[in-house]
């Protein structure tokens, strides 16, 4: 099972989600006066010269584990050659996972598949890429092909199937082949052969056709803000929360391939994410959290670039399903504060799927934390001896993360094949209209609107060679830092090709082996 290790949970600089969306147009860094870190990964800069060190250890550390487990294969008295499989299936994925997570964030970095200390250099993409397709054709073979039924957990219980592994196959294959401008994948050792894109069609065709996944029939109904009582925007839309398993009820969530787990039994595996995307203190100022329910406290970052908001199509329910504009009357805030906290780069816009919720308490003589009767809606998650005094805002985000949903699934599809039946199928969900013809333009909108916020955009314009999109989006914005309007410029650093900067201290160890990316010298990228 993946759980998600962040380290130190104040420190944004280890997380997948929070990194890839500070990186994209559609946000700016937000936070406060002293949030440089934030800041920091949005505009393309670092801090310290180890910015990333937590980031670049916690995957070494999954793939030490997975190459120890891969080499006492021979040395395990496995029950059944059913359980061998599973066990060895979920490795495979998860050394895959990591190694992309690696390759996408540093660009060039080792390969090792022995647990046995080393000091390799940098691998060339072509060698490493085709090692995460090779993980990632070993995880289908073996993993089996449990379909998703109602209560069955596949694909929200936290273990990785062999549908997750064909959707991932083709995520890889479409950033390796789009962001090196290559045709194929060759795979490693004396078989060779290759992974082109008719395989990966055939291994999504039958994630599609076979793998019990679908879409949800309400997209609003996917994030947690649906489950909130008394909400306005939830009562006019008739908007109920399907829920993602946490609360120890049956899974029932048939668009979630793979999640990252969260939970409340220590604080490392909560989703910080959601605790950093949302509303900055809107109680330091006269102002009260009741007065923008259902939208709990956090840190302020990432808000929401005006671009985005204002092209995409109103008619688009996904519009205000992703995007809280706390100026929309349909919302049904009483206020908002400006600058809480000292808030900066402000557009009154926020992400809506990964962001603290409160609720209504059931219990009338219940008091929390607020003393009104309402609750962060994961409240009763959190272990009684946490909960036995006022809970820490920092504790009661437990929403998971959907790493891979069946959306992006079907979009892949449409992209690969060059037609219109997955885009089709994502509009029809929303009420929109059919296209007519393929376009790459229709595709790249449509995924920019369905998958907003979850950590894909910014990986989506570097396969398209789209970087300066994240410029123009970002230039010349007028945003309130401080609760005082200020134009911001957020560029893109050409120089860097979009990768972090390799820990020194991780230089230092290699003696020099490891060579630092592009745009990254000990004098380039400060903040």
């Amino acid at each position: 099972m993946y759980r998600p290790a962040m380290g130190d949970p104040n420190s944004p600089q280890s997380s997948t989600l929070l990194i890839a969306e500070l990186m994209s147009d559609d946000r700016f860094g937000g936070g406060g006066t002293d949030d440089h870190d934030i800041q920091a990964i949005a505009a393309f800069k670092k801090t310290s010269e180890n910015m990333y060190a937590r980031y670049w250890s916690l995957r070494w550390e999954g793939i030490y584990r997975a190459n120890f487990l891969l080499n006492c294969d021979d040395n395990i008295q496995w029950d059944s050659e059913a359980v061998r499989n599973q066990v060895l299936g979920e490795t495979y994925f998860l050394r895959a996972y990591y190694y992309f997570e690696l390759a996408r964030a540093f660009g060039n970095v080792p390969l090792v598949l022995s647990p046995d200390p080393v000091n390799n250099a940098q691998a060339l993409p072509a060698e490493m890429y085709g090692q995460i397709v090779s993980d990632l054709k070993n995880a289908i073979e073996k993993l089996p092909a449990e379909k998703w039924t109602a209560g069955s957990g596949v694909g929200t219980d936290g273990h990785a199937t062999k549908w997750a592994a064909e959707a991932l196959m083709a995520r890889v294959f479409l950033f390796y082949t789009g962001y090196y401008n290559q045709e194929t994948v060759t795979l490693p050792g004396e078989a060779g052969g290759s992974i082109g894109k008719q395989d990966v069609i055939a291994y999504l065709d039958d994630c599609i056709n076979n793998s019990g996944h679908s879409l949800v029939p309400e997209f609003r109904n996917l994030w947690p803000y649906s489950a909130a009582k008394d909400y306005k925007y939830n009562i006019d839309n008739k908007l109920k929360w399907i829920g993602d398993g946490a609360d120890g009820a049956a899974f029932s969530n048939p668009e979630v391939l793979f999640a990252v787990k969260h939970s409340g039994n220590d604080w490392s595996a909560r989703n910080n994410d959601a605790l950093f995307f949302s509303l900055r203190y809107q109680d330091d100022k006269g102002g009260s959290w009741e007065n923008c329910y259902p939208y709990g406290e956090g840190w302020g970052c990432g808000t929401v670039v005006k671009e985005l908001y204002e092209n995409w199509p109103v008619e688009d329910p996904r519009r205000s399903g992703s995007i809280l504009n706390v100026d929309d009357a349909k919302e049904g805030l009483v206020s908002y504060v400006d600058g809480g906290q000292n808030q900066v780069y402000d557009t009154h816009l926020w992400n809506k799927k990964y962001t603290a919720i409160d609720t209504k308490s059931d219990d009338p003589e219940y008091t929390s934390y607020l003393g009104k009767g309402i609750e962060p809606l994961y409240w009763h998650l959190i272990p009684a001896f946490e909960t036995a005094q006022n809970p820490d805002y920092q504790s009661n985000n437990l929403q998971d993360w959907f790493v891979i949903r069946f959306s992006d699934v079907l979009l892949m599809s449409s992209e690969l094949k060059k037609d219109v039946n997955g885009i089709n199928q994502v509009r029809a969900r929303v009420g929109l209209a059919p296209i007519s013809a393929y376009s790459d333009e229709a595709l790249q909108n449509e995924r920019r609107w369905e998958l907003a916020f979850e950590g894909i955009r910014y990986y989506d314009l570097l396969r398209w060679h789209k970087e300066d999109l994240i410029t123009s989006h970002r230039s010349n914005v007028k945003v309130l830092n401080q609760a005082v309007e200020t134009v911001v410029s957020v560029p893109f650093r050409k120089e860097t090709k979009g990768f972090l900067p390799i820990p020194d201290q991780e230089i230092q160890k290699s003696q020099g082996v490891l060579k630092q990316n592009g745009g990254w010298a000990s004098n380039e990228g400060n903040f």
